[in-house]
């Protein structure tokens, strides 16, 4: 599967950055693009769209984790759209549940609240 990364933002200061495909060590960087792009940007909450993700590695973890960083310094938000339970099992083995909210679709992700 192709993989492509957007970057839509909503009112206020809500990006969406909507992935498809698989997102693995070459795929990543396009990923960090496009969120350093929406906080450099203005946006104080990030929704990460994985809904139409067949599969991620540890760099990509890494890099969601890093974004997760970055929005907690500037006081922001960041939020995972993920449904599929490969994916969904990776997020729980690896703790990331604990720290990473994931919901399963954007108007959960719009009206999250930590």
């Amino acid at each position: 599967m192709d993989f492509s990364v957007t970057s839509t933002r909503l009112p206020g200061d809500v990006a969406v950055i909507s992935v498809s495909g698989e997102i693995d060590v070459y795929t990543t960087p396009a990923l960090r693009e496009q969120l350093v792009d929406a906080v450099n940007g203005g946006a104080h909450r990030l929704i990460v769209d994985l809904a139409q993700v067949d599969f991620l590695d540890s760099t990509a973890l890494g890099v969601l984790v890093g974004a997760l960083k970055w929005m907690r310094a500037v006081d922001g938000d960041l939020v995972v759209v993920c449904t599929a339970d490969r994916l969904l099992k990776t997020f729980r083995i690896t703790g990331l549940t604990k720290v990473l909210p994931v919901v399963p679709d954007i108007p959960s992700a719009q009206s999250w609240r930590a």
